[in-house]
């Protein structure tokens, strides 16, 4: 029991190490330009998805941007206003490779992201990064556990961000008026990805909390790295999307 227990917790931290630069690196500040940080901070978020995830940024960013121009329309690479909730969560992988393979639409959707020096020689190469994190796995927890938690982390890692495409597109509160809705349990699984409803309503904003009692775990340590300036941000406050006409 000793070594699933092990495996269980370090495949749960590599998930949130991992979950922490896809909502701070991918979503917040490359996606939605809603913070920057400094050069040293981004190339660290860079490596740590690379071995944890092998996503390549640009490709997250086509598939999100996408999302937000086609909200739960004809055009929406994940809506589960049109697929299906059931769909999209047990899916979304495939549905994320349509667009993030398709060369025209990643260039479209993130073109300001084109690839550099470091992508051509190692962040590009998706399989050299999980072979990496896998082996690191390995080496500190041995070879059964280490695969183990590897396995593990990846379940929770595209479920969660599945259940972010698919569930608070579905079930939860809508506060703000837009399709995405707001669950607090998911959003602290996701470092505040779950309060998706208030995402959509300001999605310029670095902050996901907008009212009391919702937690947006990442905000904390976003609001540390602003006070030491290796990170700042766009708004203060949230700033919400002005509905289409007015």
């Amino acid at each position: 029991m000793y070594p699933l227990l092990l495996a269980l917790v370090a495949g749960f931290v590599v998930c949130q190490l991992a979950t922490l630069a896809t909502t701070v690196y991918l979503h917040r500040t490359l996606s939605h330009r809603a913070m920057t940080m400094r050069p040293w901070l981004a190339f660290a978020f860079r490596a740590v998805l690379w071995i944890t995830t092998g996503i390549r940024p640009r490709e997250w960013v086509a598939v999100h941007r996408k999302h937000h121009a086609y909200t739960d329309v004809e055009g929406d690479p994940h809506s589960p206003k049109l697929l299906g909730w059931v769909a999209v969560q047990f899916g979304n992988v495939g549905l994320y490779r349509k667009v993030a393979t398709d060369r025209e639409q990643v260039a479209r959707y993130a073109r300001d992201l084109p690839a550099d020096r470091w992508d051509r020689a190692l962040f590009d190469r998706s399989w050299l990064g999980l072979a990496i994190g896998i082996t690191v796995l390995v080496v500190v927890f041995g070879p059964w556990v280490g695969l183990l938690a590897a396995g593990i982390h990846t379940v929770l890692y595209l479920g969660l961000n599945a259940g972010v495409n698919a569930i608070t597109h579905t079930f939860g509160d809508r506060p703000n008026d837009n399709t995405a809705t707001n669950l607090q349990w998911l959003a602290l699984l996701t470092l505040g990805e779950g309060l998706h409803n208030n995402h959509h309503a300001a999605p310029t904003s670095a902050k996901f909390s907008q009212r009391r009692g919702e937690i947006d775990l990442a905000w904390p340590l976003i609001a540390t790295a602003r006070r030491f300036g290796w990170v700042s941000v766009r708004h203060g406050e949230a700033k919400l999307k002005q509905p289409a006409g007015v």
